[in-house]
């Protein structure tokens, strides 16, 4: 059974328990802080093919060791993994954040392919039992990304 179609009857059973009546907790923003061995690899895939810029950045030594990108109010952040060790030990040492992909909606998945021409795909092109066309590249610093575009209802 996917992920998704687990994931939708255990929301049903919040909302069924009254769970979601609790009072609210208003979140004001998600960012993917991403852990990587090095930035500088996956960059150009952000910046140069998807158009995103690099809006804050803090060196290790002579290469990055955080950098936040940001496009159109959503942003993704890469840490490498001696700057997590450094900054973090506790998560370093608990293995946290060794394996994440990201889930990115966009209006059309056919020019976010055409950008990542000559990237690995990881999932060609395909149509979800959920109403989206996907599809997934690996980028060069090792980050599954998923892009989709849901059919307008």
């Amino acid at each position: 059974m996917s992920r998704l179609k687990k994931t939708i009857p255990f929301i049903a059973a919040l909302a069924l328990t009254g769970a979601a009546q609790e009072p609210a907790m208003t979140v004001k923003k998600l960012t993917p802080i991403l852990v990587v061995d090095a930035i500088e690899p996956c960059l150009a895939f952000w910046t140069d093919q998807l158009g995103f810029a690099r809006t804050a950045e803090v060196p290790e030594g002579d290469r990055l060791g955080f950098v936040i990108l940001a496009k159109d109010g959503v942003e993704v952040m890469y840490q490498t993994r001696s700057g997590i060790a450094a900054d973090i030990l506790e998560v370093a040492e608990s293995g946290a954040g060794t394996k994440s992909l990201l889930f990115i909606e966009v209006a059309d998945v056919a020019d976010v392919a055409q950008r990542l021409a000559g990237h690995e795909v990881m999932v060609p092109m395909r149509e979800t039992f959920y109403g989206a066309t996907e599809i997934f590249f690996r980028a060069p610093c090792g980050t599954v990304v998923g892009f989709a575009q849901f059919k307008a209802e």
